[in-house]
């Protein structure tokens, strides 16, 4: 990551190619959110490196056969939740300006915080592709809930809720590992790749896939792509912009009219 006042001329470029676009589609990942206090998973002071067990819980196979480990996740979630006190930051809030700007095609994210519907994405061009930690979902049957009316249930001495339709195990309607996306927002976003005129990824590492997919679709289908991220990324190479300057600071000069 550089400073951003050595990122002039690369900040202007991603102006550049904004400023002829119709059709934006962005692609999101953690490091949007780091700037809201929310860490990544796998960096120095990422989630999972601090806690394993909460990678573990995030494995479907564990979950599923580990009654022990969703009675302390539940604990931990029923507890306080990491997104707790977390806010929208300036790079959420500078694609609500694209979007009233009328060039917000769909914003694909990756993450699970809700802050992208928090800073006021509309919902129907939203698509949050790992799903959302402000709901459960049945394993069993596919039901719904509010994620609060569970961690009530919790906190009232259920250590393991389970689904009230049919008995089966509640998890919050996240992706977790070995669990498959859902298809329609899958193939909701490929087909947005292939429409759009230019592909923004905004905080992501590009490595997650089959979402990651997203970038190529676009570059072959002749969008420019505009990577803004802290590190290197793998499609880096094939991108008509790279900004490596933190996001909050960034993303607000590249999408200002």
């Amino acid at each position: 990551m550089r400073p951003i006042d050595d990122l002039t001329a690369e900040i202007q470029a991603a102006r550049e190619v904004l400023r002829h676009a119709g059709q934006v589609v962005v692609l999101t990942g953690a490091g949007i959110s780091t700037d809201s206090g929310i860490p990544d998973f796998r960096g120095p002071e990422g989630l999972w490196t601090k806690n394993p067990e909460a990678e573990k819980t995030a494995t479907l196979a564990s979950y599923v056969s580990d009654p022990e480990l969703r009675q302390r996740n539940w604990e931990r979630l029923a507890a306080g939740s990491m997104w707790e006190g977390r806010v929208p930051n300036p790079g959420h809030r500078a694609l609500v300006d694209l979007e009233a700007q009328g060039k917000l095609h769909t914003l694909i994210t990756q993450n699970v915080d809700g802050l992208h519907r928090a800073a006021g994405t509309s919902e129907h061009l939203l698509v949050e592709i790992h799903g959302t930690t402000s709901k459960v979902r049945c394993l069993e049957c596919g039901d719904t809930a509010p994620m609060e009316r569970a961690l009530e249930r919790v906190r009232a001495g259920e250590p393991d809720p389970p689904c009230r339709l049919c008995g089966g195990i509640l998890k919050s309607a996240t992706i977790s590992f070995g669990q498959n996306l859902i298809m329609a927002d899958l193939q909701r976003s490929e087909q947005a790749a292939m429409d759009c005129d230019v592909m923004l990824a905004v905080g992501s590492t590009l490595t997650v896939y089959p979402i990651a997919n997203v970038v190529p679709i676009a570059h072959q289908a002749g969008a420019p792509v505009m990577i803004v991220n802290a590190e290197p990324t793998p499609f880096d190479g094939l991108a008509a912009s790279v900004v490596p300057a933190s996001i909050s600071e960034a993303l607000p000069l590249i999408v200002a009219p």
